[in-house]
C-alpha cells in the first residue's frame, strides 16, 4: 500500500507540475478545439486547447520505465498499446488543428490504425494466454475460451477505445469516469480469484494513471482550460482495455464501464432508429450526455450522474467478489 501511495503522489506531482506548461504551450501553438456546428450549445468552448491528454500520459511514460519493471511482457504491451493509440489520437488532433476543422482522420483511417494495434495486442495475448482464461463477473468462475480469446481481445480494444472517445464530450466526463473505473479495477484486481505474474506492476500502473488523471481534472473540470482530445481519450480506452484483459477481467468492462457502453449504445440506437423510421430520433442528441444537456442538465450534474452510476456498478462487482 505504501508503494501504491508513493506512485500515486509521484504521478500527481509530475502531472500537476507539467500541466500549466502544457496548457501554455498548447495555447501558444494555437492548438484550439474546433466545436462541431451541431453542438451549438458548446460554441463558447471553441478555441479551448486540446491534446491535453499529454498531461496524464506523461507520468505513465516517464515513471513506469524508471520505477516499474516493464521487462515483463504484459506490462510492456500495456504501455506500448496505450501510447500507440495516443499517437493515433495525436495525429487526429493535429489534423483538426492544422485544418481548423473538427474533421481529423477519416473513419476508415482510424479503424485501420486502431485495428492494426488491436490485432497485435490480440495475437500477443493469445500467445501468452493460449488457454484463453477469463473471469466471468458475478458468477466468479473462469471460462477457458481457447483461441476465441484473440477475437475477444480485438473487439474489447476497439469497442473500449471508441466508447471512451464518445464519452469525451463535456468537461471532466471521460476523465472522471475513467478515474473511478481505474480505482475499482485496482480493488477488483486485489480481491478477484485471479493470478497473473504482473499483479504488482499493474497496481502501480493504475496508481500512476489515477494520479495523472486527478491532476488533469483540476484543469479539465467545468469550465475546462484544456481538453484531453483524441490523444487522451484513445489512450485511456486502450489503457482500460489492456489492464482489464491482461488481468483476466475483460468482461468486467461491460459493467464497470457501463457508462462508456451506454455512450456507444445510445449512438447506435439513434442511428438505427433514424434509418428505420426515416428521420425520427430516440434521443434529442447523442451520445447520451448531449441528450441530457439538451434537456437542461448542467455539465457538472451529468458528470456526477455518470460517476455515481460507475461507483454503484463497481460496488456491486466488489460485493460479489468478497
Amino acid at each position: 500500500m505504501r508503494e501504491i501511495i508513493f506512485y500515486f503522489l509521484g504521478a500527481f506531482g509530475v502531472a500537476i507540475a507539467f500541466a500549466p506548461f502544457a496548457v501554455w504551450l498548447l495555447k501558444r501553438l494555437k492548438a484550439g478545439q474546433e466545436i462541431l456546428k451541431y453542438v451549438d450549445f458548446h460554441k463558447q468552448k471553441s478555441g479551448t486547447p486540446t491534446m491535453g491528454g499529454i498531461i496524464f500520459i506523461l507520468p505513465l511514460v516517464v515513471l513506469t520505465p524508471i520505477f516499474v519493471r516493464v521487462s515483463h511482457p504484459f506490462s510492456l504491451v500495456v504501455i506500448l498499446a496505450s501510447v500507440g493509440f495516443a499517437l493515433l489520437g495525436f495525429l487526429d488532433d493535429f489534423i483538426k488543428i492544422r485544418t481548423k476543422k473538427n474533421q481529423g482522420l477519416r473513419a476508415y483511417q482510424k479503424i485501420i490504425g486502431q485495428g492494426g494495434i488491436a490485432i497485435l495486442v490480440a495475437l500477443f495475448y493469445t500467445l501468452l494466454n493460449p488457454e484463453g482464461r477469463i473471469l466471468i463477473p458475478f458468477f466468479n468462475v473462469f471460462w477457458d475460451m481457447g483461441l476465441f480469446i484473440g477475437p475477444l481481445v480485438f473487439v474489447v480494444m476497439i469497442a473500449t477505445t471508441n466508447a471512451v472517445n464518445l464519452t469525451d464530450g463535456i468537461d471532466g466526463l471521460a476523465s472522471t469516469v475513467s478515474l473511478v473505473f481505474l480505482v475499482f479495477l485496482a480493488v477488483i484486481m486485489q480481491i478477484a480469484p485471479t493470478s497473473f505474474p504482473e499483479h504488482r506492476e499493474f497496481m502501480l500502473m493504475v496508481a500512476i494513471a489515477v494520479g495523472g488523471l486527478l491532476a488533469f481534472l483540476l484543469f479539465n473540470s467545468n469550465k475546462a482550460s484544456v481538453f484531453m482530445g483524441d490523444t487522451g481519450s484513445l489512450y485511456l480506452g486502450a489503457l482500460l482495455a489492456t489492464l482489464s484483459v491482461f488481468s483476466f477481467l475483460g468482461f468486467f468492462i461491460l459493467f464497470l464501464g457501463i457508462m462508456f457502453v451506454w455512450s456507444a449504445l445510445s449512438v447506435i440506437m439513434q442511428v438505427a432508429y433514424f434509418k428505420v423510421t426515416k428521420g425520427k430520433r430516440v434521443f434529442k442528441m447523442t451520445p447520451f450526455h448531449h441528450h441530457l444537456e439538451k434537456s437542461g442538465w448542467a455539465e457538472a450534474r451529468i458528470v456526477a450522474l455518470y460517476a455515481a452510476i460507475t461507483i454503484i456498478a463497481g460496488v456491486l462487482l466488489v460485493i460479489t467478489l468478497v
